[in-house]
């Protein structure tokens, strides 16, 4: 959708890097207070991660670090990593910065590859 709109809607690429961003932090930000508060209900069958996606997660984050936040851009392992670090109550405004770094610099990759080929 970035890249789209980055080479047919006429906007600053600047503007939407950073509603692209700020929208995906946000949504991070909610898997980390999720994990802070619903982890409990982890033997749900609802509950939208596996036991094993979790026990990953928590295994990367208990290695790493909060550093492992940088990861928070990649498909399929960012969600976990989110959640797992409120889980382990990463503080919120270093949580805040690693992600925002980490989307931030995803958006830039996309917008730099999109602009580029067209």
């Amino acid at each position: 959708l970035l890249a789209t709109l980055l080479v047919q809607s006429g906007e600053p690429a600047w503007a939407l890097i950073t509603v692209a961003t700020l929208g995906n932090s946000a949504g991070s930000a909610v898997n980390w207070w999720l994990g802070r508060y619903l982890t409990r209900f982890q033997d749900r069958r609802w509950f939208p991660f596996s036991p094993e996606s979790l026990r990953k997660a928590e295994g990367w984050y208990h290695r790493y670090g909060r550093w492992t936040l940088l990861c928070s851009w990649m498909p399929v392992i960012g969600d976990p990593l989110t959640l797992v670090a409120g889980t382990l109550r990463e503080p919120l405004p270093s949580f805040l910065l690693l992600v925002v770094l980490a989307k931030l610099g995803r958006y830039l990759v996309v917008a730099g590859v999109a602009l580029a080929i067209w």
